[in-house]
């Protein structure tokens, strides 16, 4: 049994007092749609694949953040689908003694056939964007004529047992009116429903024009009387549900209601740099450290002194143009 002061001494605080346990892993930054908050049309800024973390530099460097106490996973990207053998490498990152949960962030345009091997593999949840129910709704904000392939995923998941399946709507100028027909298609099927704020990252998602949720999240608690409640996963969402308990509505405000005080995460991108946090510029690279032939004690060390440089939030309101990254870059 291990000693208390070194259990103690394997989580990572930062200096804020808050336990990082949750990292957010870009497994690629290549993406079968455009959506205009995340990857612009015509952006040509792809990371090069021998740049790419390699699926046993990923291991080794999961494994050293379990010991210090992560425990939650999650493959993001770009499309983490479209990443060659992406089941093998779940099947690897949810064999690390430690990880506890893995859960995917997808389009869901090849989630239809991949769902159940996924499943079997080891993610434990997902979590699938859907901005419109509208064919041209989708084509304008995601940049692709996709809807039908995104709502054969959400079937296909449903079909493979993962349960339950979030449904993530970024709510902007462009599909606020939407809000309540996603509303509809979540509760007919038991998919919870989780909208979100828009991010001001680069100058294309900034153009989308912000909705602030609290008066969405006030009409809906009136119109459905919904209340209070939690619902597992470790991110940020703030969730109200129905009395029966059979539909959830969670809502992610970063810029009206900020969620920084309890941050547990950071963000790995696909060439291995470490951002501590979403809004700001601290970062460390990995790959260099691994590819320079550091040691697994000066990764530890290295990973210790990122958290301690974890900054204690965001600057979205105050310093809009401060990031000039797209989301894809950063990991979602």
């Amino acid at each position: 049994m291990t000693h208390p002061v070194l259990q103690k001494m394997n989580k990572l605080i930062d200096r804020f007092g808050r336990r990082i346990e949750y990292l957010r892993l870009s497994v690629t930054d290549r993406c079968d749609l455009r959506c205009a908050y995340c990857i612009p049309e015509g952006f040509k800024g792809f990371e090069e694949p021998e740049h790419w973390l390699t699926f046993d530099e990923i291991e080794r460097l999961l494994g050293l953040f379990a010991s210090l106490g992560l425990k939650r996973l999650r493959l993001t990207g770009g499309e983490p689908l479209l990443r060659r053998n992406i089941v093998g490498l779940v099947e690897r990152v949810a064999a690390i003694p430690g990880i506890e949960d893995v859960s995917v962030s997808t389009n869901a345009t090849q989630l239809a056939g991949m769902a159940r091997d996924l499943k079997r593999a080891g993610v434990t949840r997902l979590n699938v964007s859907l901005d419109s129910l509208r064919p041209e709704g989708v084509e304008k904000i995601n940049g692709r004529p996709a809807l039908d392939k995104i709502l054969a995923g959400l079937e296909g998941a449903r079909a493979a047992g993962f349960a339950p399946i979030k449904v993530n709507m970024v709510v902007m100028r462009e599909n606020a009116d939407e809000v309540d027909d996603i509303v509809a298609y979540c509760m007919q099927r038991g998919f919870v429903l989780r909208l979100i704020e828009l991010m001001p990252m680069g100058d294309t998602a900034r153009k989308m024009g912000y909705v602030d949720l609290q008066p969405v999240k006030a009409r809906l608690q009136k119109r459905f009387g919904l209340i209070d409640t939690v619902m597992s996963g470790g991110g940020p969402a703030r969730y109200l549900g129905t009395p029966d308990g059979k539909f959830n509505v969670g809502f992610i405000t970063p810029i009206s209601q900020h969620f920084c005080a309890t941050c547990n995460r950071v963000r790995l991108t696909v060439d291995g740099i470490l951002h501590l946090c979403l809004g700001q510029e601290d970062r460390v690279d990995f790959r260099a450290m691994m590819r320079g032939g550091a040691s697994d004690a000066e990764i530890v060390e290295t990973i210790r002194s990122a958290i301690d440089m974890k900054p204690e939030r965001h600057e979205f309101i105050e310093a809009p143009q401060k990031l000039v990254r797209f989301m894809s870059m950063t990991g979602g």
